[in-house]
C-alpha cells in the first residue's frame, strides 16, 4: 500500500492559508508569491513548512524595504 501526499493548489489573494491572515496585505501578497514559487519548485513536501518558510521570507523581504509587518487589528 502506498500513500500519495498531494500538495495544495496555488494560492491567490482571495484564497490563502489562514496563517497568512495576520500579515499586512503587501506582505501577505509577497508570502503568497513565495509560497507558490516554492510549491512549483517542489522544495517542500510538508505544507506547513512551506507556508512558514514563505511567511518568514516575506517578513524578511518587508523588513529589508522598511515595510511594517505588524498588522493593525483595530481596523
Amino acid at each position: 500500500m502506498s500513500i500519495i501526499k498531494t500538495l495544495p493548489m496555488p494560492w491567490t489573494t482571495d484564497h490563502y492559508p489562514v496563517s497568512m491572515k495576520h500579515l499586512p496585505e503587501e506582505v501577505r501578497n509577497k508570502a503568497i508569491e513565495i509560497a507558490n514559487a516554492l510549491l512549483r519548485e517542489s522544495k517542500f513536501a510538508e505544507e506547513g513548512i512551506l507556508i512558514a518558510t514563505a511567511i518568514s521570507h516575506a517578513e524578511t523581504w518587508a523588513a529589508n524595504r522598511g515595510i511594517d509587518t505588524d498588522f493593525d487589528h483595530r481596523g
